[in-house]
C-alpha cells in the first residue's frame, strides 16, 4: 500500500503577514513579529505555514505586484529575518510554503520597464502587448479591480494586459525564457529550503491567443475575460513542464489558486498521474451568495446550494485521483462566521466552532485563515476613508457614481463582502491596537477586538481555539477523516449539515446545524444499534447515541461508529 503523502495529513495555516504581528512598531506586521508567534502556532497544533507575498513590492495590491523576486519587501524585514523564520519553524516542526505569483508581475519590475521602451526590447515580450483595434482597446475584457484590462503604452503603441491593477501587467507565458526565468526564481526558494508553492490565479497564466470579447455579466461596464483566460488551452503543458523541471525534484506540497475552474477541470490539474499540482482552490462556495452587481451583495447563501457545491467537489476529486483544498475563508474573502453562521453574541462561538466541524472532517487539506481560529466577524467600518483595500474603494466608487445605490448601499455590501474584513491586524489582547503594534496600524483593528482576542481565547478552555486545536488532532490520529468515502445525507435539508465518512470498517457522522434553533436528527437505519462513540461535539452531547442526535443552536456532533464485521477486533 503506497504510503500517504504528508500533505494529505497536514492543517495549513494561512498567515497574512503585514496583518499578523508587528515586531518593530511600524504598524506593519512582519517576518520577526511571525517569528516571535511561532509558539503559539505549535500550541495550535498545525502543521504548515503559507505566508501570503512577502516579495519586494510597491503594495498597489497588498505585495500580489511584486518588483523583485529575490528580495524581501523591506517593510516585512530581510532576507536575514526569512532565513532566521524558515529554520525556527522547522525547529519546531513547522513548514513553510511561499505565495508563487507569476500571472503577472509589478509595472515597477525591471522587465516590465525595459519592456515598455521599444518593440524590439528584448523584454518587450516578456508581457502581452497588442495592436490597438480602430483606436480601442484589443477586446472588451474588464479588470478585475475596475476598468479596462488594457492600457496604452505611447512609446510602443500597444496596449498591454492587466487581468487587476494596471500597475500588475500579465507576463507572457508564451515566451519560453519567461517561463525559464519562473523556474529559475522557483529553485532560488526552493533550495532555502521552503516546502512548496501557493500559486496565485495559475489558471489564468495561459490565454486564447484569439482574445475574444468576453459575456457582460453582474451588471459590469466591461466583458468578463474568464472566457478567454481561464484554464486556457496551454496552460496543462505548462504546468506539465514546471513540474518537470522544478516541482517533481523536491519533496514539497502545491496548491494552484483556480478561479473559474470545474471539477471536471480541476481534476486534470491534480490527477496525480498527470504530474501537476497536488491540489486547487476552487471558488464556487464563495460565488453562492454574489447578487446582480456580483460579489458586493446583500444576498445569503442557500445551505442546499452549499452542501450541493461541497459534496459535487467531494465526490467528483475522489473519482479522479485528485485532492481537495478545504477552506472557509482567506486573504480575499469575508469572514465565515458572519458569512455563513452567526456573529451574534449569544451564538458566535457555537457556529465558528460548528464551521470548523463541517469543514475539518471532509476529505482535503484545511486551510485556517488567521483568525478563524478565535471565531473573528467582519469588520464594520464607518467610513470608506476607513478601508484600504484597492478593490472595496473601486466597488464603493462605482455603486455611488455609476450605479447610483447609495452610500448605505455599497457600505453595507462593503461590511459583508470587502477584503479587509480578513486583513484587519491580528487581535492578540484587548489592549491598545489588539496588542498588533505600538505604533498606528495599518488598517484599523476590527472594533470587536476587546472581546475577541487571543489572550481571552487561551484563558477560556472553552474557546473556539481549544476546539480547533482538537479538530487538528482528530485529523492527525484518526485516519478515516483522511481516508474516508463521502457521502451526504439530506441534501434538501435548510437547516442541517450532514454527511458521512466511510471506510470498510468504520463510519463517521457528522453533523452542523446552521440555524438558532433547535434540531432533532433521526441517525440512518443502518447505523442504528452499532456501537459508537462521540469525538467531538460544540455543547456537552451524549457520549455515544442510539437512535437520534439533539442539536442546539448552531450545533454540531460526530460520532465514530464501528461497523458489525469490526466488532471481534
Amino acid at each position: 500500500m503506497n504510503e500517504i503523502p504528508w500533505w494529505k495529513k497536514s492543517v495549513v495555516y494561512q498567515i497574512y503577514p503585514k496583518s499578523f504581528y508587528d515586531a518593530n512598531g511600524d504598524g506593519i506586521g512582519d517576518l520577526q513579529g511571525i517569528i516571535q508567534k511561532l509558539d503559539y502556532l505549535v500550541e495550535l497544533g498545525i502543521d504548515v505555514l503559507w505566508l501570503n507575498p512577502i516579495y519586494r513590492s510597491p503594495q498597489v495590491d497588498n505585495g500580489y505586484d511584486i518588483s523583485n523576486y529575490h528580495e524581501i519587501e523591506p517593510e516585512l524585514g530581510t532576507m536575514a529575518d526569512f532565513n532566521e523564520l524558515l529554520a525556527k519553524a522547522h525547529e519546531k516542526g513547522l513548514k513553510i510554503i511561499l505565495d508563487l505569483v507569476v500571472n503577472h508581475t509589478s509595472d515597477q519590475h525591471p522587465w516590465f520597464k525595459q519592456a515598455k521602451q521599444a518593440k524590439n526590447n528584448a523584454y518587450h515580450d516578456y508581457y502581452i502587448w497588442k495592436k490597438p483595434v480602430k483606436q480601442q482597446a484589443p477586446n472588451n475584457w474588464g479588470s478585475s479591480f475596475g476598468g479596462s484590462a488594457w492600457t496604452y503604452e505611447a512609446e510602443v503603441a500597444e496596449y498591454y494586459l492587466h487581468l487587476f491593477a494596471k500597475e500588475q501587467p500579465d507576463l507572457n507565458w508564451e515566451n519560453e525564457q519567461v517561463r525559464r526565468e519562473i523556474y529559475t526564481l522557483m529553485r532560488f526558494w526552493l533550495d532555502k529550503g521552503i516546502d512548496g508553492f501557493r500559486m496565485d490565479v495559475i489558471s489564468l497564466i495561459s490565454k486564447d491567443p484569439a482574445y475574444p470579447d468576453g459575456p457582460i455579466i453582474q451588471n459590469k461596464q466591461y466583458g468578463s475575460y474568464y472566457a478567454g483566460a481561464a484554464n486556457g488551452p496551454r496552460v496543462h503543458e505548462y504546468l506539465q513542464e514546471m513540474n518537470r523541471e522544478v516541482l517533481s525534484h523536491y519533496e514539497i506540497m502545491t496548491v494552484g489558486e483556480t478561479p473559474h475552474t470545474t471539477v471536471e477541470e480541476a481534476t486534470k490539474y491534480t490527477d496525480e498521474h498527470k504530474h501537476e499540482l497536488n491540489m486547487v482552490f476552487h471558488f464556487d462556495h464563495m460565488h453562492l451568495d454574489y447578487g446582480e452587481n456580483g460579489k458586493f451583495s446583500t444576498k445569503r447563501f442557500a445551505l442546499s446550494a452549499l452542501k450541493r457545491v461541497f459534496t459535487k467537489w467531494q465526490v467528483g476529486m475522489a473519482q479522479h485521483n485528485g485532492w481537495n483544498s478545504l477552506y472557509w475563508s482567506n486573504h480575499d474573502q469575508a469572514r465565515p462566521v458572519t458569512r455563513f453562521g452567526t456573529d451574534q453574541q449569544e451564538y458566535r462561538q457555537a457556529a465558528a466552532k460548528m464551521l470548523g466541524t463541517i469543514l475539518h472532517m471532509q476529505q482535503g487539506t484545511p486551510y485556517i485563515f488567521e483568525g478563524e481560529e478565535l471565531g473573528m466577524t467582519n469588520a464594520r467600518f464607518n467610513s470608506i476613508d476607513d478601508y484600504n483595500d484597492i478593490e472595496t474603494k473601486s466597488v464603493y466608487k462605482d455603486f455611488t457614481e455609476n450605479k447610483h445605490l447609495g452610500s448605505d448601499y455599497a457600505m453595507e455590501t462593503i461590511y459583508l463582502k470587502s477584503r479587509d474584513n480578513a486583513r484587519t491586524p491580528m487581535p492578540w489582547s484587548a489592549t491598545k491596537n489588539a496588542g498588533f503594534t505600538t505604533g498606528k496600524p495599518w488598517l484599523l483593528p476590527n472594533p470587536n477586538y476587546p472581546q475577541i482576542n487571543v489572550e481571552q481565547a487561551l484563558r477560556d478552555p472553552d474557546s473556539v481555539f481549544y476546539y480547533y486545536q482538537q479538530l487538528i488532532k482528530l485529523r492527525h490520529t484518526l485516519p478515516i477523516v483522511t481516508t474516508g468515502k463521502y457521502r451526504l445525507l439530506h441534501p434538501q435539508d435548510e437547516r442541517n449539515y450532514t454527511f458521512l465518512r466511510e471506510t470498510a470498517e468504520q463510519v463517521l457522522f457528522v453533523t452542523g446545524n446552521f440555524t438558532a434553533q433547535a434540531e432533532q436528527l433521526e441517525l440512518p437505519t443502518f447505523l442504528a444499534g452499532l456501537e459508537n462513540k462521540l469525538i467531538i461535539s460544540n455543547f456537552t452531547a451524549p457520549q455515544s447515541t442510539s437512535k437520534t442526535v439533539n442539536l442546539p443552536a448552531y450545533g454540531a456532533a460526530v460520532y465514530l461508529f464501528t461497523k458489525e464485521c469490526d466488532k471481534s477486533r
